[in-house]
């Protein structure tokens, strides 16, 4: 039997990043992997969306190529090119993670990974041991009773990203981050895409600013959007998609080629051993304590498989801060109120911390500064005059509660707050802080001054 210090199960954003960091630290490592190395994130999530993302809007400029003054006579696009740009740009970054883990010396073992008692994994009939065992198996797509998913005309996120035929009409089910970016992308692309949310607006855990915002400029780009609206049948019988949808005004049914549902993600913990270790398990999600170790001694769990945000960068942080806490170092758990959630739609949505609503809610007494970009140098020079920088500031001592933005770029700007918020950063210390001219990260300084009634741009 081969025996390591540490054993991961799974090779996503939190599995390979732990891996590597383990193997930094002088501990013998190995990767469970059933897939591709790098999970969701860099073959179906995170990685090729973005390509997917970036074909839409340079298509987009194209359409607005005399908004610059410039002639663009003959263009059109490539369905099947845009997907396999996508494609290969997910492949080169398996790859990195291949090169990655034989220059840190780290075994992979492929196959399915099941956890046995007294620190063992067994993969496909061989087993493994480990004084450590990290559980990092991710999620997927979550299917509703509602909406079960049958791969072809009601599909998920990997689906969507590799559709042999461009749908001329699409429903969009759900606006977190998954539905909103696929949304546009196909609305770029040419598709007509009717957005269903149940709740009273998209995006919403974004602040309330931020989501009318974004329903506003969906609307401009002729995206249809219900929102207090629910998805209560489909029927497939047909050549493509009835779906019921009910609204306070009652219920009407929509047509189209597919129905994408993005209505959240449910945890890969199904047939990984758990029951037989014992390892504790509340509604979906692997209980773990500061340091993401589980009621059994000896297994982890980081990731999407754990009650912290189900976001890429959270997981890698979580991996570190596990392995060092293993490994003997003085490590702090992670503060979950400073994590910044990134919306790549356009416009871009970044945020972190309070939203307004959550900061009056407990009570605070608050500063609050908006600076639109329509008042931006850089954003009318690019072109990119939608959205804003929204701070939020506790009024009496100037704690940083909370940045909001949506526009271009935005999710390139918000570790500014990020860090900020992190070294204890008042408001008057961003005012001082003296931001290059012209770029949209003037924004967040004239956003905190305007906070403080010293704004000048406006």
């Amino acid at each position: 039997m081969s025996k390591y210090d540490i054993i991961v199960l799974g090779s996503g954003p939190g599995g390979y990043v732990t891996a590597i960091r383990a193997s930094q630290l002088g501990l013998k490592t190995a990767v469970v992997e059933k897939e591709s190395l790098g999970g969701v994130c860099l073959n179906w999530g995170c990685i090729p969306t973005k390509a997917l993302l970036k074909s839409a809007q340079v298509f987009e400029y194209l359409k607005h190529a005399s908004d610059y003054g410039l002639s663009v006579k003959e263009y059109d696009k490539d369905f099947d090119a845009v997907v396999n740009r996508s494609r290969n740009v997910a492949e080169g970054m398996s790859k990195g993670v291949q090169f990655l883990m034989k220059k840190n010396k780290i075994d992979v073992i492929n196959g399915f990974g099941k956890l046995k008692p007294g620190k063992k994994v067994e993969v496909d009939g061989k087993e493994y041991s480990a004084d450590h065992i990290i559980v990092a198996t991710g999620a997927r797509s979550r299917e509703l009773p509602s909406l079960p998913q049958d791969g072809e005309k009601v599909i998920g996120y990997r689906q969507a990203m590799t559709l042999k035929e461009q749908p001329k009409k699409m429903i969009v089910v759900g606006s977190g981050a998954i539905g909103v970016e696929f949304a546009y992308f196909y609305n770029a692309m040419g598709t007509d895409v009717t957005v269903v949310e149940y709740l009273p607006n998209i995006v919403p855990v974004e602040d309330i600013d931020v989501s009318k915002q974004l329903e506003k400029s969906f609307k401009k780009s002729g995206i249809k959007v219900m929102t207090s609206a629910e998805v209560t049948k489909v029927d497939t019988s047909g050549k493509g998609v009835k779906a019921n949808v009910k609204t306070s005004k009652g219920e009407e049914v929509l047509e189209a080629d597919l129905v994408l549902s993005a209505v959240g993600i449910k945890t890969n913990i199904e047939g990984i051993g758990l029951e037989d270790v014992g390892i504790a398990v509340d509604r979906d999600k692997i209980l773990v304590n500061d340091f993401y170790q589980t009621n059994i001694p000896g297994y982890y769990a980081i990731g999407d498989v754990t009650p912290g945000q189900a976001l890429a960068h959270v997981a890698s942080a979580e991996g570190i801060l596990c392995v060092e806490k293993i490994a003997g170092q003085h490590v702090e758990a992670l503060d979950y109120g400073n994590i910044p959630g990134c919306t790549y739609a356009s416009p871009e949505i970044a945020s972190v911390g309070l939203t307004e609503k959550q900061a009056k809610d407990q009570g605070l007494d608050i500063k609050v500064g908006k600076f639109p970009f329509s008042a931006s140098g850089k954003a009318s020079a690019a072109g990119t005059k939608e959205g804003f920088v929204k701070v939020i500031f506790d009024a009496k001592y100037g704690e940083w509660l909370g940045c909001h933005m949506i526009g271009a770029g935005v999710t390139d700007m918000i570790a500014e707050a990020v860090l900020g918020r992190k070294l204890e950063t008042t408001g008057h210390e961003v005012l001082k802080t003296v931001h290059p001219h012209p770029t949209m990260s003037e924004a967040v300084m004239e956003a905190v001054a305007a906070a403080y009634d010293e704004v000048i741009h406006l």
